[in-house]
């Protein structure tokens, strides 16, 4: 009961704020006490004994030594490592419980709300203290909160007291409450109430550009938790200072304007922000150019909207001319004043930058009307470079070249294209002149800019140049013609048939020479050349089936050089499509079979002929078995088709190698033949293995076949 009657007493007394120093033993910036004044724990079913169920905030500000803690419940109690704890099973408690904490530096309370419990009856003040008092209860209660302000950056001492809540009906034994965002939620501890008086007050230094103002609630509760009125809210508004200097965004501002632009042409926009209340004057903000650099032709060549910040141009469009100001970059040093410009404003200061653009107003001009320039014919590249004066702004489109030739090329010529690192026009001879087509020409050439000029300004006669290009004579080399030089002829004609005369000129008409001809590459060596008249002649047998020949052409080159000074000389080629001649007898290209002496199959391989000669001097072949007698007892040979034969036994043989005589006829005119051999094997087969004899071949004579015959008769017959 002792306790129940101390913690009473403990919210009957009035508060006492300690304001600036602090106790002896203390330190600076702290508040002895609860650091946090207001607990929630929740109750689901019952609290065990011995669980911790919150661990409470205390500091007196001089370690701790000595503190004791009293619980409103005796079924709790305070721990050394600050949990509340409780001492036995708790199978029903009460929505509030109130910690009173006492130190000799600090004595102050804390509130625990325990939810989720069970709806009740009203609790008495009995139930809470155990003093046997009731508590009345009042079923309308009413709370009168007026609006509260609170400057920002106010200095110490705190807490500063703010306002008060009245309550209309207020009874000694009810205690108010605050709660929310600066209260007991972060930022918490900002603002407190007098727990008997309802006096509001600050507790530290606000800033209304972090938070512009605050929404709590404002209650009243019995001692035992039991709310009486309430919750209200309660708008604490913060007011500004000007305590923001205008900021602009970037301390270098560029823009630019066109040149001969009118005044009041807009340039660009300065912006600056001010952190403060924007419905103040604190945040109002006012801009002014304070310097201008350079001041020439004029100290105010622009202006800056006071209040907007658009910088427009207040110079005459003629005296804004690139081509004669004295730079085209202006510097303009802004400055933004808040408080609506007046003295006491601060300030913030930035740099615009204002280049003056190029605008097309002047028009390319040649330095001189005519150039001149000697190439030799036959040659190309670039002959001359035109140069021309742009008193635009340089690397822009305004000054930029692009040259043209308007007359004077009709064959196409010459080409012409801008340098780009000089804005030059390189004349180019794009294809090789001729001296004695034309040993001179004379070409008109534009040059204009990529951009169009502006409406009062056009291309003058200095748009224009002429070119004169001289054409130097060289002793050009003879041209054949011609090239390449194709003739058909039949392989194996006789040495010194005629094959083909060769046609060379020489392109120097105005010159008298002389042209004679030799062989520069013949891969066969089957040629000659006359050197005076170009006649060529076989000097070797020409061969289709030679490796020099490619899809029946062979090809030589000729070379035929002038008498001029020094010597010109040119190449040509003759290409040959030789005809074939049957000069190729045909031949076996597989020459070698294998055959089991016990086989039952008797067929004992294809055998395929080939011949180097083109049709009809090649297939179909005939083959057929040599003219030794008694062949055709043993051996069969029947045509599969018109290169490959079938060759048979009609017996069989005795392990032995054979020498089969086969003869082979093309089909040219006269067809050529070819007697040949296939060696074939009689081999004695076992398991899949062919045992075959590494001896000489037995050549197919009748002796063999009649020895062979007689020994078949013989087994026969016994």
């Amino acid at each position: 009961m002792e306790i129940g009657v101390r913690i009473l007493l403990a919210f009957l007394v009035p508060q006492v704020a300690r304001v600036g120093g602090q106790e002896d033993g203390g330190h600076e910036g702290c508040a002895p006490g609860f650091q946090v004044k207001h607990y929630q724990v929740a109750f689901s079913g019952a609290f065990q004994k011995g669980q911790a169920l919150i661990q409470v905030e205390f500091d007196d500000c001089a370690g701790n030594e000595d503190v004791k803690f009293e619980v409103s419940d005796p079924s709790f109690y305070v721990d050394g490592d600050l949990n509340l704890v409780p001492q036995r099973d708790v199978l029903q408690s009460r929505p509030f419980l109130f910690i009173h904490g006492i130190s000799a530096h600090a004595d102050d309370m804390a509130q625990v709300e325990v939810t989720g419990l069970p709806v009740q009856s009203p609790h008495t003040l009995r139930g809470i203290l155990g003093v046997g008092q009731t508590l009345p209860f009042r079923s309308k209660r009413s709370l009168l909160i007026p609006p509260m302000i609170v400057t920002e950056n106010q200095r110490a001492p705190f807490p500063r007291k703010i306002g008060k809540v009245i309550s209309t009906e207020r009874l000694g034994n009810h205690i108010f409450r605050l709660t929310g965002p600066g209260a007991d939620q972060d930022p918490k501890g900002l603002f407190t109430i007098d727990i008997d008086t309802g006096e509001v007050s600050v507790s530290r230094s606000l800033d209304r550009e972090v938070i512009d103002s605050y929404q709590l609630e404002v209650s009243t509760t019995d001692f035992a938790g039991n709310l009486v009125e309430g919750p209200a809210t309660l708008v604490i508004t913060v007011i500004d200072q000007n305590d923001n200097r205008p900021i602009f965004r970037e301390t270098r501002h560029t823009g630019e304007v066109l040149e001969g632009s009118p005044p009041g042409t807009t340039v660009m926009t300065m912006t600056a922000f001010d952190a403060d209340d924007p419905a103040t004057n604190n945040a109002a903000l006012r801009y002014n150019i304070v310097r201008q650099s350079p001041d020439k032709p004029s100290p105010n060549m622009f202006y800056i909207d006071a209040e907007r910040g658009d910088i427009v141009t207040v110079i005459s469009h003629k005296l804004l001319d690139r081509e004669t100001l004295p730079t085209t970059t202006y510097e303009l040093e802004i400055v933004a004043k808040d408080m609506a410009g007046s003295e006491v404003g601060l300030t913030g200061t930035a740099t615009a930058t204002i280049t003056i653009t190029d605008k097309n107003d002047h028009a390319p001009e040649f330095t001189h009307p005519l150039f001149e320039a000697d190439v030799y014919e036959g040659s190309t590249g670039v002959v001359v470079n035109l140069t021309v004066d742009d008193r635009d702004d340089p690397d822009t489109g305004a000054w930029r070249a692009i040259y043209s030739i308007i007359n004077g090329d009709p064959t196409l010529s010459f080409e012409i294209e801008t340098n780009p690192d000089n804005n030059e026009g390189m004349l180019s001879v794009a294809k090789p002149l001729d001296y004695e087509a034309a040993a001179l020409h004379t070409l008109l050439i534009k040059v204009e800019n990529e951009d169009a000029l502006v409406p009062d300004v056009g291309y003058g006669p200095s748009s224009t140049a002429t070119v004169h290009v001289t054409v130097l004579d060289i002793n050009e080399g003879p041209v054949f013609f011609p090239d390449p030089l194709i003739v058909t002829r039949m392989e194996n004609i006789p040495l010194g048939s005629f094959v083909a005369s060769l046609n060379a000129t020489d392109p120097d008409i105005l010159q008298i020479q002389s042209i004679r001809y030799a062989v520069l590459r013949d891969p066969a060596g089957w040629l000659s050349v006359n050197p005076v008249t170009g006649t060529v002649n076989t000097s070797a047998s020409l061969d289709r089936e030679s490796p020099e020949v490619r899809d029946n052409k062979y090809t030589a080159v000729f070379i035929a050089t002038d008498n001029g000074s020094p010597p010109a000389t040119g190449t040509g080629s003759l290409v040959i499509h030789l005809e074939d001649y049957n000069d190729n007898a045909p031949y076996v290209v597989s020459s070698e079979a294998k055959v089991c002496e016990d086989a039952h199959d008797r067929n004992v391989a294809i055998v395929g002929v080939r011949d180097k000669d083109l049709p009809p001097n090649a297939a179909p072949f005939n083959i057929e078995l040599g003219k030794q007698l008694g062949l055709d007892k043993t051996w069969k040979v029947t045509r599969v088709n018109s290169t490959h034969s079938q060759i048979m036994l009609l017996h069989s043989l005795k392990k032995a190698n054979y020498q089969l005589p086969l003869l082979i006829t093309d089909s040219g005119v006269p067809p050529l033949s070819n007697n040949t051999e296939v060696k074939i094997q009689v081999c004695v087969c076992q398991k899949n293995k062919m045992h075959c004899s590494s001896g000489h071949s037995r050549r197919a004579s009748l002796l063999v076949l009649l020895a062979t015959l007689l020994l078949a008769l013989l087994c026969k017959y016994h």
